[in-house]
């Protein structure tokens, strides 16, 4: 009873963590499952992608695909509080701006955004845009269904493999998330490659899933040696960049097959 109630904590404290929803209200984890919110983090990714594919295809019913794409894309950003996106700006900032590494770290805390921030947001947000608004509704929702977790599951492994590049009082949120057991990776490893499983199963004939796997693997390598040759470390900054970058990566690769 004891590991099942740790476990529901640590997922509840997951979606109170990544989404803006008011889970918290019906349930307040102790602070210390919050350490362990990553664990759940592609299955968080569940429903940030469904939701997202949900009102992409629905949104598309009744009006024209673009501006289903649009606001299938704002309903995750606020589903989530633009907290990815956030980091991706601040990962632009911090590496285009700064020379070593401590000031690196100083950029990415600082609360304003710079002139690289702003136009990566504005690129991702227009390859993102760009990659779905080329497959067709029914696709492209099943696409997100399955790139989503996916790429959380792959970013998730910065925290598992690098130390933190700050300390918990300089952190952000005040957290840093500790290191996955061998259960919680191989729940891990569940959430993420259920959904990518029926998405193969689904498009089989139509996409090279290998490439699907392979490409977004090869983003988040690159992304994490570069991190790593910088910084020796990670941040919540960098996870979210990756995140999206790797996700992203998986979009243009589904595109370049369901245009």
């Amino acid at each position: 009873m004891h590991i099942l109630r740790n476990t529901f904590d640590r997922f509840w404290a997951a979606l109170i963590f990544f989404t803006r929803l008011p889970f918290w209200r019906l349930h307040e984890p102790p602070q210390e499952a919050y350490r362990a919110v990553v664990e759940f983090w592609p299955l968080a990714g569940w429903v940030s992608a469904g939701v997202m594919a949900g009102v992409l295809y629905g949104s598309s019913l009744v009006f024209g695909y673009e501006i289903a794409v649009v606001l299938a894309i704002t309903s995750r950003l606020m589903l989530t509080g633009a907290l990815h996106e956030d980091g991706l700006a601040d990962f632009f900032d911090g590496f285009g701006g700064g020379r070593d590494r401590q000031r690196i770290l100083d950029i990415m805390k600082d609360s304003r955004i710079g002139t690289f921030g702003v136009l990566a947001l504005v690129l991702y947000l227009l390859m993102l845009w760009t990659a779905l608004c080329s497959m067709q509704p029914a696709d492209a929702a099943l696409t997100i269904l399955a790139a989503d977790p996916f790429a959380k599951m792959l970013s998730a492994v910065v925290i598992q493999t690098m130390p933190y590049a700050r300390t918990a009082e300089t952190a952000k949120n005040k957290t840093v998330y500790r290191k996955f057991s061998i259960p919680a990776g191989m729940g891990l490893l569940m959430q993420g490659l259920l959904p990518l499983a029926f998405y193969v199963w689904k498009m089989q004939g139509r996409i090279e899933w290998s490439l699907f796997i392979i490409l977004p693997c090869l983003t988040m390598g690159v992304l994490y040696f570069y991190v790593w040759r910088k910084l020796r470390g990670y941040t919540g900054d960098c996870c979210g960049a990756i995140f999206l970058l790797t996700e992203l990566t998986a979009y243009l690769v589904a595109s370049y097959y369901l245009a």
